[in-house]
């Protein structure tokens, strides 16, 4: 599989306009997730971790009670991918 490479800044412009929620910080895509209660933060946590093993790209989370906080970023290309994208669009519907 090649390597994927960093979004242009052009590029991550648009399709971050796209991403409901998400933003940039320090050079990666970040959101704060809110759930009913730790149960629900929990399975979101869980689900995502399946189709992230299948992507074989993983997030940077923070979990506290009903909130997860997520970091993505593509350590090998340095910087935003599709990837995190599509991980990203993702998370979003599995915690729609």
């Amino acid at each position: 599989m090649p390597r994927p490479s960093k979004l242009t800044h052009s590029e991550l412009q648009e399709l971050l306009s796209a991403l409901e929620g998400w933003e940039l910080i320090d050079g990666k895509l970040h959101k704060t997730f809110a759930f009913i209660d730790f149960s629900e933060a929990w399975g979101f946590m869980c689900r995502t971790a399946l189709i992230a093993e299948k992507m074989d790209h993983h997030p940077e989370w923070f979990n506290v009670y009903r909130t997860v906080r997520v970091d993505l970023t593509t350590h090998d290309a340095g910087g935003v991918t599709r990837l995190d994208i599509e991980l990203a669009q993702k998370m979003n519907a599995l915690a729609r």
